[in-house]
């Protein structure tokens, strides 16, 4: 099985090409931090490069920028060519199936993203997210501090 799940931030802006029979090609690059190892406690981070075809590559290059905090779910590819000088050339990159929007509604909002909690895979997009300070309504019975009113009997329980 071969699927990778990152999240990070962009590394530079997306470069968006066409291929010659118009299938859209977006190349980044993501900043993913390492877990904390040792006594030194210094963050490091992967630097790892990224292709997205058609609508999710439009869809990145679109909504995203240098900076810009993204998850993204897809796969692991390498390839090889030979080099002007003549010698193989390899690069391992990670192909992007899905991307999500992440982080605070702030940071979205101060790098111009406007449409947070929503999701974007070869599909098209998902409906946004309940927001998280919104109270879902689960009727007059429900008690807000977390429990609901069955009916003040603690004897009818099955334990």
């Amino acid at each position: 099985m071969n699927k990778v799940i990152l999240m990070g931030r962009l590394t530079r802006d997306v470069e968006m090409r066409q291929t010659p029979n118009g299938i859209s090609l977006a190349r980044f690059a993501i900043a993913v931090n390492r877990r904390f190892t040792g006594k030194d406690s210094q963050q490091q981070a992967d630097f790892i490069n990224c292709v997205a075809w058609r609508q999710t590559g439009e869809f990145i290059a679109r909504y995203f920028q240098k900076g810009s905090m993204i998850a993204l779910v897809g796969s692991i590819q390498s390839r090889s060519w030979d080099g002007q000088d003549g010698k193989k050339q390899y690069a391992t990159e990670v192909v992007v199936d899905e991307a999500y929007f992440t982080g605070s509604k702030s940071d979205s909002a101060a790098q111009g993203g406007g449409y947070q909690n929503q999701t974007f895979n070869q599909g098209g997009f998902n409906a946004p997210q309940a927001q998280p300070d919104a109270q879902p309504d689960f009727g007059d019975d429900f008690d807000m501090d977390g429990f609901s009113d069955l009916d003040g009997s603690e004897d009818d329980l099955p334990f």
